[in-house]
């Protein structure tokens, strides 16, 4: 039985010549926040998208739950549990907040036949609750277009959770924010962290020191695992400093 609820072993992935995952493995345990970091083009991409299905690996293993991903399509892996959130939001901009997190709800529908069925009092609940946990249940009736764009953030990662997402894979959510959205992003986080397992790639040094005081940073160089620790240690390791953070590391 595998102690992990994500492990990938030898992971190798080439376009078109460029490698752009190499040899990687991973582990992941049940109710980690890791942050996940490296230069452009490290592979951090790459990485979520073989987790999701939208590529496949050349070689290696990836389990979830001791599920065999390879063989599986993106909707079977989609069932699982594995939630992703882009760095641009995708919800409904014409639809209400309500009910972006209501079309998100975990189970089998269709957009048309969730708008013209009526809600069941659980579900009703359950989206009450998920509108606390992301701040916006006053502004659950608006539209989901007119939020600002830290919202959207929210409202996407509420949308995971209504999905009953076991696995949140989290691309860049401090992308584009203020300071204020982005440190309230960063405690949206934490306050998942343990009731859910996340990852966060991440560009921002000062979220990252922020989501990952009690986790662990895994830094990716050329499509492999370059190093993996506590925040303090990826940033004075020499290595890192060198490929990726440079003096930043010094001032953050």
């Amino acid at each position: 039985m595998n102690k992990f609820l994500l492990s990938a072993e030898g992971l190798n992935k080439s376009f078109s010549g460029f490698k752009a995952i190499n040899n990687l493995s991973f582990y992941l345990e049940t109710g980690e926040l890791r942050t996940v970091i490296g230069p452009n083009g490290a592979g951090k991409t790459s990485f979520l998208d073989l987790i999701t299905g939208r590529t496949k690996p050349d070689t290696g293993t990836l389990n979830f739950e001791n599920n065999d991903l390879l063989p599986m399509n993106e909707y079977e892996i989609y069932r699982l549990g594995i939630g992703r959130k882009f760095q641009t939001p995708t919800v409904y901009t014409d639809h209400t907040v309500f009910e972006n997190l209501y079309l998100s709800l975990g189970g089998s529908r269709g957009v048309w036949n969730s708008i013209f069925t009526r809600i069941k009092p659980e579900q009703k609940q359950r989206i009450e609750e998920v509108l606390e946990i992301i701040k916006l249940t006053e502004k659950a009736q608006w539209k989901a277009g007119a939020l600002a764009h830290g919202q959207k953030q929210w409202l996407e990662i509420g949308m995971l959770l209504a999905q009953n997402a076991k696995l949140l894979l989290v691309d860049e959510p401090a992308a584009g924010m203020t300071d204020e959205e982005t440190h309230r992003t960063g405690e949206l986080l934490l306050s998942l962290a343990g009731k859910h397992t996340i990852v966060v790639i991440e560009h921002d040094m000062t979220f990252v020191r922020q989501i990952s005081k009690n986790g662990r940073v895994t830094v990716l160089h050329q499509g492999s695992v370059l190093c993996e620790g506590s925040v303090d240690y990826v940033q004075s390791n020499e290595k890192v400093v060198e490929v990726y953070l440079g003096r930043k590391a010094k001032t953050v």
